[in-house]
């Protein structure tokens, strides 16, 4: 797949996800054989850029693989000049963010609310495409609610509008994450644009993407809650892809490693008070499983680097033991 000048090394794209897709996990994803993975949403506001979470947003320092920053917002100007300023500081690709179902961004006419105003949604590509000399991708669902699935629509508007490639979440605003995903809009989608089109929705397994490929004929996967805790799923999914064959699940000690690297890099991000609290979430992906909910509450009452980083090993050390091999396959 290509977006401008850049040629993709394989079909697996990780989803820009609030609050997970960070720096840390970004990488990890990548060298599992992510060929790109796209960055946090950012507001298309630069009052509220003066914080953290922001300032790590727009830093692209020790960024691995290709920097596509996504932006968000519902005007036109604001939106232009967002691209602009993440182009200047590193941004090798836009993506804009019509996709998220999220009241707080809905309720600024942003995200996906966006796509019940067609007018708006040409204004804003057009202005963001004009702005920047890097392509401009976007990320968008089949429709506000299923009784107005106008992802072909919308698809349309953004070939026309400049768009590098579109990226599509087999579900409505309205549908939000429950239920299942479809693929029949997708597939729509796709046989009514020449841009490349990116799958996005419930691609948790090998044989999921495959299916999904097949079926909508696009040009790649974007692959979000399904990797959370799950980084090596990029290269079972290549591998299945390239061969036919299920590669043997993780072992018990990559697993550990990951999870200790994975710590390691929320730390160096974050600094160790806000590493610690960053953890928390991630570790608790990495295990969730019944089995595992003691060691859970425990991880999540410690307050220091150094206290997870040693839970960890010793739940590798003295309590996989206890489990039995069909547990341990989904620790």
């Amino acid at each position: 797949m290509q977006i401008g000048p850049y040629q993709l090394r394989n079909q697996l794209i990780v989803a820009p996800m609030a609050g997970v897709t960070d720096q840390a996990f970004r990488n990890l994803c990548l060298r599992y054989g992510a060929a790109m993975a796209v960055s946090e949403m950012l507001l298309a506001n630069p009052d509220v850029w003066d914080t953290d979470k922001s300032r790590l947003r727009l830093s692209h320092s020790g960024e691995e693989g290709i920097r596509s920053v996504q932006i968000a917002g519902a005007d036109p100007d604001a939106m232009a000049w967002a691209a602009r300023y993440n182009v200047e500081q590193g941004a090798q690709i836009i993506d804009i963010n019509m996709g998220c179902p999220a009241k707080k961004v809905n309720k600024k006419l942003a995200g996906s609310a966006l796509m019940q105003n067609p007018d708006l949604v040409e204004q804003i590509l057009k202005a963001v495409v004009g702005a920047v000399d890097v392509p401009v991708t976007l990320k968008i669902r089949t429709g506000w609610d299923p009784e107005h699935r106008n992802g072909v629509q919308i698809a349309r508007i953004a070939e026309d509008s400049g768009i590098a490639s579109l990226a599509v979440h087999g579900r409505t605003r309205q549908c939000m994450y429950k239920g299942e995903a479809e693929y029949d809009t997708i597939k729509a989608i796709k046989q009514s644009v020449s841009i490349p089109v990116v799958a996005n929705g419930d691609i948790t397994t090998p044989e999921k993407a495959r299916y999904v490929l097949d079926y909508t004929g696009v040009d790649a996967l974007m692959i979000g809650r399904g990797a959370q805790g799950r980084p090596w799923l990029f290269r079972e999914i290549q591998h299945y892809l390239d061969t036919g064959e299920k590669l043997p699940p993780v072992t018990v000690e990559e697993k550990r490693q990951v999870m200790l690297d994975h710590l390691t890099k929320l730390y160096t991000l974050y600094g160790e008070f806000k590493g610690v609290r960053f953890a928390r979430k991630h570790i608790g992906w990495y295990l969730d499983q019944d089995a595992q909910r003691d060691f859970r509450a425990q991880f999540n009452k410690l307050e220091t680097a150094a206290e997870q980083y040693s839970l960890v090993e010793c739940f590798f050390e003295e309590f996989i033991s206890e489990l039995d091999k069909e547990q341990i396959t989904n620790v």
